[in-house]
């Protein structure tokens, strides 16, 4: 694909850059001083190698950071596949601090937003010596609410003597803390129950009638976001704001000039969960709760609370009830279709509505007697309408006011044309069931985000920067674009400067069972050990489902027990991500098992990681009620639902899980794929021709030795391990139109 959006940092004699359209001279000129200045700044003994120890020069860097400055200029769009080590994070900061005015930066995790904050933007603000003000702003949840504390203080109530401990030191850090942020606090476990209780939500946040108002930790972050050059916010904050008007980016966002997505990939389904509508019958449950609390503190002689939430409580319970499965999700069609679920849960359905309605009818009898019982009315009209909206599957649900006396920040939050994400539900809308052990969730879901978010996108000119290592299916956008309503042609590919195939094999095993075979996981183990043995243990074994990961553990700890091999297993689920990577590093011969969150956003350097085995291609559950939705729109308008969206989408996400692998210039080691669709249907050659580029082989003798070479230090290059079998690839289709088995 042309680097289109390149060319205007690289004007010709002309004045017309290649490949884009006319331009003012002025622009030309300016662009021509912003390419100038970009290579004094890039160059191999320029700025950034002056100021930044093992700086290293890289072609791919410059041209990402010409494309970001070019659409600077011209208040554009841009999308850029930068390959892992390209350095993309300096490519952007480096135009964006010189000339992107105000900068909303946008990362996929709240870690990587704190490694910028903390790390990256620092670095790169000294080299340049530029007077860049810079904030970090998360959700509100992630910020010590001082009212709540006090209140969790006061009642005493805490499950255990560790919540117990935890608060109290909690309570010290509170004395102390600048920002609030509990990421801070070390020593309290990110996910213990106990912040919960010290911390605020939408829901229950009092706003300018808190007493702890002028010290609120997250007015304070939002005030330092306003006045700040760059703030660094994630996904998330950012579309939530869309929706909920909670997030501060209401001010945000009409002052930004350039808007900066980095972990761009994740982009699609970010915006489909908040521009989506669900309600829980957690949700219900805890109204009810926090309504008899209230009511006991507040008026207590004023009704029977207790009785009062009573025929909520058993609603929402007999609904969770009408399921005998969890961990399911149905279409309404589907439940409508089954008489042993849908006769028991619509009438449910129906009981709850009506116990929702009392429940608001006698709660708004009440809700002027404290402002916290007027917030829990509030909270539930908008249940009611929720529900309500999600029976009808109406067009367009009401929007409920901002909560907490908050209004004035909701103000031209959804875009210059003041459009809701709610006009797009209606025809284009897939109403659908998520049951769970202990609750069930009523989802209504936008087939496409597009029309939305382009939407967001109009009104007062801006860049628009959208940058992932993973965005493209062989260099074509159009998948991506298609998604968020983008334009495929303002897009550029840049590759990795590491030499994959001098740096790794890519392995595909004979003799598999077919990825739906029930003896598949137990295939996928049997193969791998011999390579786990030979590797000294430094390996990822990705799968694609739960399931698979519960099945691939019990094996391993078996096997290695028969075989006595002493390699520390780690599984997901035994403890949080962050723990399991730092134990994995440390160890440095672990096999680590995990399933979709270690795909992305994992980076382990150096020996402790020489082999990545993932199980099969991650193609979606074709039973999942949204991508089933889309694939019947794409039938009807005659596209191949395979070729447009399921096979662009398994690329991008196994583009994902084998960058895992090679993480720098040094490291090397094997990418295992156990699934023969990829040497064995029409459409594998598509897939691997996706992925970095590794020798390929199909011996298993090859793989160990090479990874033996590895242990032992010899240096084996992998030229020299052979492409055994790469006729096999498959007979170059690019779709093959064929569904596969998920």
């Amino acid at each position: 694909m042309p680097d289109t959006l390149a060319a205007p940092a690289t004007p010709d004699a002309s004045g017309v850059s290649e490949g884009a359209a006319a331009v003012p001279a002025g622009q030309v000129d300016q662009a021509a001083a912003h390419a100038a200045q970009l290579a004094t700044i890039f160059a191999r003994t320029g700025t950034l190698a002056q100021a930044i120890d093992g700086y290293r020069p890289r072609d791919a860097q410059e041209r990402m950071a010409a494309a970001v400055a070019g659409a600077i200029e011209r208040s554009d769009t841009v999308i850029v596949e930068a390959g892992t080590g390209t350095g993309k994070t300096f490519a952007y900061l480096v135009p964006a601090m010189l000339w992107g005015g105000k900068v909303i930066l946008s990362t996929g995790t709240k870690n990587l937003q704190d490694q910028l904050f903390l790390r990256d933007i620092p670095t790169v603000r000294r080299a340049l010596n530029v007077p860049v003000s810079v904030s970090l702003l998360k959700g509100r949840a992630n910020y010590l609410c001082h009212y709540h504390l006090e209140r969790a203080e006061a009642q005493g109530r805490l499950a255990s003597r560790q919540d117990a401990a935890w608060l109290r030191e909690i309570a010290s850090f509170a004395k102390v803390t600048a920002s609030g942020d509990k990421a801070e606090l070390a020593s309290v476990p990110e996910n213990a129950p106990v912040w919960q209780l010290v911390t605020s939500t939408r829901d229950n946040c009092l706003g300018t009638e808190c007493p702890q108002y002028k010290e609120c930790f997250v007015m304070r972050a939002r005030k330092e976001a306003q006045q700040a050059d760059i703030v660094v916010v994630n996904h998330h904050l950012f579309f939530a704001d869309v929706v909920l008007r909670d997030t501060g980016m209401a001010e945000l966002l009409p002052a930004a000039n350039t808007v900066i997505f980095d972990e761009a990939h994740q982009l699609p389904e970010t915006a489909t969960l908040f521009f989506g509508e669900s309600l829980s019958t957690s949700q219900l449950l805890e109204i009810a709760r926090d309504t008899v609390a209230e009511g006991l503190s507040h008026a207590r002689d004023a009704a029977d609370w207790v009785r009062m939430a009573a025929p909520l409580e058993r609603a929402a319970r007999d609904l969770r009830l009408a399921f005998s499965k969890d961990n399911v999700r149905l279409a309404v069609s589907q439940v409508e279709a089954d008489p042993r679920i849908g006769k028991p849960f619509f009438e449910t359905l129906d009981a709850l509505e009506s116990a929702l309605a009392d429940f608001v009818a006698l709660l708004e009898s009440q809700a002027e007697r404290a402002e916290s019982l007027e917030q829990c009315h509030r909270r539930a009209v908008e249940l009611e309408q929720r529900l309500a909206a999600w029976r009808s599957d109406a067009k367009a649900a009401p929007k409920p006011a901002p909560a907490g006396g908050e209004g004035a920040e909701g103000a031209g939050a959804n875009g210059a044309d003041g459009a809701t994400p709610e006009a797009a539900f209606g025809p284009d809308t897939v109403r659908w069931v998520e049951v769970f052990s202990h609750t069930v969730q009523l989802h209504r879901t936008p087939l496409s985000i597009a029309p939305i978010f382009t939407r967001q996108r109009e009104g007062h000119p801006r860049a628009w920067v959208f940058t992932s290592a993973t965005l493209s299916v062989k260099g074509n956008f159009s998948h991506y674009a298609a998604q968020l309503g983008l334009d495929k042609e303002k897009s550029l590919t840049l590759p990795s400067p590491f030499d994959y195939a001098e740096q790794g094999l890519l392995y595909v095993p004979r003799d598999l069972p077919a990825p739906q075979s029930p003896q598949f996981t137990d295939a996928v183990v049997q193969a791998a050990l011999p390579l786990i043995e030979a590797a000294g243990g430094r390996a990822f074994l990705l799968c694609t489902t739960l399931r698979a990961v519960q099945r691939a553990s019990d094996l391993l700890y078996d096997a290695f027990a028969e075989r006595g091999l002493e390699l520390p297993l780690l599984v997901q689920g035994q403890a949080s991500r962050t723990e399991l990577l730092d134990r994995f590093r440390e160890l440095g011969n672990a096999v680590l098992v995990g399933s979709q969150s270690f795909w992305e956003g994992v980076d382990v350097r150096g020996e402790a990681l020489s082999l990545v085995i993932i199980d099969k291609l991650p193609f979606a559950p074709p039973d999942d009620p949204v991508l089933a939705a889309r694939m019947e729109v794409l039938q009807k308008k005659g596209l191949s639902p395979f070729a447009v969206h399921q096979l662009p989408h398994a690329v991008i996400t196994l583009k994902q899980g084998a960058g895992r692998l090679i993480r720098s210039e040094t490291d090397r080691g094997v990418l295992v794929i156990c699934d023969t669709r990829l040497v064995e249907k029409p459409y594998g050659r598509q897939i691997w021709q996706s992925l970095p580029p590794f020798k390929r082989t199909r011996e298993a003798d090859t793989v160990i030795h090479f990874l033996e070479s590895l242990r032992g230090g010899s240096g084996l290059a992998a030229e020299d391990a052979g492409e055994a079998d790469q006729a096999e690839s498959g007979a170059g289709g690019e779709s093959g139109g064929e569904a596969p088995a998920a």
